[in-house]
């Protein structure tokens, strides 16, 4: 199940505020200024910070 446009217009990285864009395989979300990466599960945003990976 793929993120909505709609949906990753309103979405924002819960650390910074910034924008996040959807990654190259479309199982994540990328804030680029945090280096941070949410996971996508099940079609559902993970957006907790302590779930984020660390992107270089």
């Amino acid at each position: 199940m793929a993120i909505s446009k709609e949906l990753l217009e309103i979405l924002a990285c819960p650390r910074c505020k910034g924008s996040i864009r959807l990654n190259d395989s479309e199982t994540g979300l990328i804030c680029d200024k945090c280096k941070l990466l949410y996971e996508i599960r099940d079609g559902i945003p993970i957006m907790l910070i302590e779930e984020a990976k660390a992107i270089k």
